[in-house]
Formats: structure tokens, C-alpha cells, sequence
């Protein structure tokens, strides 16, 4: 059963590595750490989680791993960034000229909701993932606050977007993978799993 199921990779140079693997356990997928260019070739899905996003551009940029996500992303491998992961994943910083992978029409703040003491936890409302709310952990959070035209808001908080999606590229401005509620997660394996399916 295994093998039908879509390879995700957790991108392991910072950040809650762990908690995401560990969610993608719970729901029985393949896991994968990557710290190389050439594991980014094996996953269907890679996952960019939170941590320091200057920090983890340079690494990417050093590695070469950034022009791998890219390529792999324009072959249809899926990608979802949280927290930082939304910021590397975004064209455009706010106040910022730092590397970026640029793979989705939107604007971003960092730390938008101010430092660590400001994290707070909050229920969002999301019609994709169902009708019970969808608890959300902010960290030191982004926002979104621009976003082009083919680009689908599928969350808000206080009338800002927390949550997007373009084509196989899914970011959110919190940590899913710190709560119990799988959904996020379930739902970018189903998008690793379209790419999957099409390579039949």
C-alpha cells in the first residue's frame, strides 16, 4: 500500500523538523528528512518548515538545494511552507531583499503579529478542511499581504489572509503540525498525491 502513497520530505536544516514528521506518520505516509539536492529528487511533496528565514535561504542558496525546489517544482512536485516556510515561499518581503524561493504570487510581513511573547493561539474557520475550526498555533507569525490572481486564500485571521494556495504550492502562516489536528497535513499529501498519480 505503501508504494501508491506519495513520498513526503521534510526539509531538515531548521526549524520543527520532528513535529512534522511526526504528523505524517500518524497519517501513514513514507517520510523523508532532506538535507541534500539530490533527495529532493525522490519526494513527491516537500515540506518547508518554520525557523529563521535568512538563515535557511542562505543555507538553501549554498547548497544549490534552491535551484533543485525550484525545477522539481515546476516538474509538479507539491510544496507547503509554514511560518517560515510561507516567507521563503513568497515573491515579495516586506522590507526585505533577502533569498527567497519565489514560488507563489504573494506578498509577506514577517513577524507581523510581533515576537515570541506575542504567539497566541487561535480556531480558523476553513471550508476546505471542513465545518469543525481548524486549531492554529502563531508563532512569531507572517502575513500575507498581497496576493495575485491565481492565488486562492483559503484562510483568514482577523480579516488577513494565514493561509494560501496556488497550484501545488500550499503555505501557512502557523504551525499546524504543533496541534493534534491532522487535516492541513492530509490535505498537501493529497496534493503530493496528484503529482504522483499523473506519473502514473
Amino acid at each position: 500500500m505503501e508504494a501508491d502513497l506519495p513520498i513526503i520530505g521534510v526539509l531538515d536544516l531548521q526549524g520543527a523538523v520532528q513535529e512534522h514528521v511526526r504528523v505524517l506518520e500518524r497519517l501513514g505516509v513514507p517520510v523523508r528528512r532532506v538535507r541534500l539536492s539530490e533527495e529532493i529528487e525522490q519526494v513527491d511533496g516537500l515540506i518547508i518548515p518554520g525557523g529563521e528565514s535568512t538563515t535557511v535561504g542562505k543555507l538553501l542558496e549554498r547548497r544549490g538545494m534552491d535551484v533543485t525546489i525550484r525545477r522539481r517544482c515546476e516538474e509538479g512536485m507539491a510544496v507547503f511552507g509554514t511560518c517560515m516556510g510561507l516567507i521563503m515561499l513568497a515573491q515579495r518581503i516586506e522590507g526585505s531583499d533577502q533569498q527567497r524561493l519565489g514560488l507563489m504570487d504573494i506578498g509577506v510581513r514577517r513577524n507581523a503579529f510581533g515576537r515570541q511573547v506575542d504567539s497566541f493561539e487561535a480556531d480558523l474557520t476553513i471550508p476546505a478542511l471542513g465545518s469543525e475550526p481548524v486549531p492554529a498555533v502563531f508563532i512569531r507569525a507572517p502575513i500575507v499581504t498581497d496576493v495575485g490572481a491565481d492565488v486562492e486564500v483559503i484562510a483568514e485571521w482577523d480579516g488577513v489572509p494565514v493561509a494560501v494556495r496556488q497550484g501545488r504550492c500550499l503555505g501557512a502562516a502557523f504551525h499546524p503540525e504543533l496541534t493534534d489536528d491532522t487535516r492541513f497535513h492530509a490535505m498537501f499529501v493529497a496534493m503530493a498525491g496528484e503529482e504522483r498519480n499523473a506519473k502514473g
